[in-house]
């Protein structure tokens, strides 16, 4: 996206150094990275980093407004709710496609946020492995606002241990080791000291919640959980899982973030959001006259995740056979730009803005980020198959 470093990149690029650099990433932790790595990271333009923080913050606004708790509580399907302290979302993600507007020019549209942890950990040490293979890319940065390396983590261990002590805080998700992303959980244990623990591992007394301690080799309470772990996939998982605590009791824990913030920072705030780089989303159940120009619209299911059930190319009786509208949304389609020059077909790009929210803040701020390159329809290793010069990277910013 900046001509001039992309030429230079491009230019300086073996696949010798791709292998290397790859060889060095995986060495930390070999065989915890199952997705695709891309050969390069997106060199980011100041004002198109700006554009993206603009709309972020527009919607940290709305956020942050007087009754948007009521308001978001409409988002959480009543069979979800979890009871407990929501305190304030601690980490909300933000995803932007870099796209063409009518002028020709590049700017960030928004496709989707949540209010819920990503690669926060890993996106500290991917980056920091690029800079040493590849020397140019050491005059970037992968995070924003004010923070650096020490800060940035300085934060994050902050909002993951609270003060408290690190045996007393457990990463949560289903069988944790057979994740796509469990690099991150590793990550994050080799920064925090955090062990990433499996729902069907915990242990409930009355309302405490404890965990067997792998290295302690004994029981130990759970006074904070990071939740990793995503409704819709328990549901999908939970015949296969095994027995398993009921997470939507009411558990003496601090939620690192609360579940509930999944839903009321998700597609379900589209609507309420009127920004350039935002582009338009109605609840279906509010479309009075189904478009003529459905080529231009996508069509989403709220409550599902990693893009299961969208409808890209839409037909009217797409709209017809849904039975519950209230819970679709219709958003306009932006044009991705396949703006990153590559050996063969250009790549797209989509660009996740990671914001982090330390108790005592007044608002959360704009940290650290990931991106991901495609030449598929839509982003994502599915469109992928047997392409180069996609998949997971970076953003770095002057």
């Amino acid at each position: 996206m900046i001509p001039h470093f992309r030429k230079l990149f491009n230019e300086s690029f073996t696949e010798e150094k791709y292998q290397a650099f790859l060889n060095d990433l995986n060495a930390k932790h070999p065989g915890a990275i199952e997705f695709r790595v891309a050969e390069t990271p997106v060199f980011v333009p100041d004002l198109f980093k700006d554009q993206m923080i603009s709309a972020c913050e527009s919607i940290v606004d709305i956020i942050t407004a007087p009754g948007f708790k009521e308001e978001s509580r409409k988002a959480i399907p009543s069979g979800d709710y979890v009871p407990g302290r929501e305190n304030h979302p601690h980490f909300i993600a933000f995803d932007f496609g870099v796209c063409l507007n009518e002028k020709n020019e590049l700017e960030p549209q928004l496709i989707e946020m949540q209010g819920f942890p990503t690669l926060y950990g890993f996106q500290v040490y991917y980056p920091e492995v690029i800079q040493k293979h590849f020397i140019m890319t050491r005059d970037f940065t992968q995070y924003l606002s004010d923070y650096d390396r020490p800060t940035y983590l300085k934060d994050l261990k902050k909002i993951l241990l609270g003060g408290g002590e690190v045996e007393n805080t457990i990463l949560l998700e289903i069988k944790p080791h057979e994740q796509k992303t469990r690099i991150d959980f590793y990550c994050t244990e080799d920064y925090f000291g955090i062990q990433p623990v499996c729902i069907t591992e915990l242990i409930a007394e009355g309302n405490q919640l404890f965990y067997f301690h792998p290295e302690k080799k004994e029981k130990i309470r759970i006074k904070r959980i990071y939740n990793r772990i995503i409704f819709d996939d328990l549901h999908a998982q939970k015949d296969s899982i095994g027995k398993h605590i009921d997470l939507r009791s009411e558990w003496d824990v601090e939620w690192i973030p609360h579940p509930n913030w999944f839903y009321r920072i998700s597609k379900y705030t589209l609507p309420f959001i009127t920004h350039p780089y935002v582009p338009e989303t109605l609840f279906l159940n509010q479309v009075k006259k189904i478009p003529e120009d459905l080529e231009n619209y996508v069509l989403k299911p709220l409550f599902s995740f990693a893009g299961q059930g969208v409808v890209i190319d839409i037909k009217p009786e797409d709209i017809r056979n849904i039975s519950e509208p209230a819970n679709w949304i219709l958003q306009k389609k932006v044009k991705y730009a396949p703006v990153i020059q590559t050996p063969d077909d250009p790549a797209k790009v989509e660009i996740r803005i990671m914001y982090m929210w330390p108790e005592g803040a007044v608002r959360p701020k704009a940290a650290i980020n990931l991106a991901r390159l495609s030449k598929g329809k839509m982003i994502g290793v599915r469109y992928n198959q047997d392409k180069t010069w996609v998949g997971g990277s970076v953003a770095f910013f002057r």
